[in-house]
């Protein structure tokens, strides 16, 4: 059963094929291919998301993975940063979660927090 994939990799959004025979085509750049191939063996994401603060101006904080994270694990990870609260001062590209789920991606804050005085 052959695949089609639409690459997120660039702006030209190339739609891939990928047939039974495990042939690739419709890329049109090599970043396209390892995308495809990647998917086909452990799909990956960015993630971002927000935790709690406390003791600070802001009751969120946005943050986001050190690394992409497989796709599978988003969930879980997700999880984790919702038991997050972290008391402010928060520093921008603070680690808030070293390692999530041993994984070897830390989640980082993408906003500075002040405390609220």
């Amino acid at each position: 059963m052959s695949k089609e994939f639409i690459c997120i990799v660039c702006p030209n959004g190339c739609h891939i094929k990928v047939d039974d025979s495990g042939n690739i085509t419709g890329y049109t750049c090599i970043r396209g291919l390892n995308y495809v191939k990647q998917e086909l063996v452990n799909p990956r994401r960015g993630l971002t998301s927000t935790f709690k603060v406390s003791k600070g101006k802001n009751l969120v904080c946005p943050c986001r993975s050190s690394d992409n994270v497989p796709k599978d694990k988003m969930m879980e990870i997700i999880k984790e940063i919702d038991k997050l609260d972290v008391e402010a001062p928060i520093s921008l590209h603070q680690v808030v979660i070293k390692n999530v789920l041993n994984l070897g991606i830390d989640i980082i804050a993408t906003k500075e927090i002040e405390k609220d005085e």
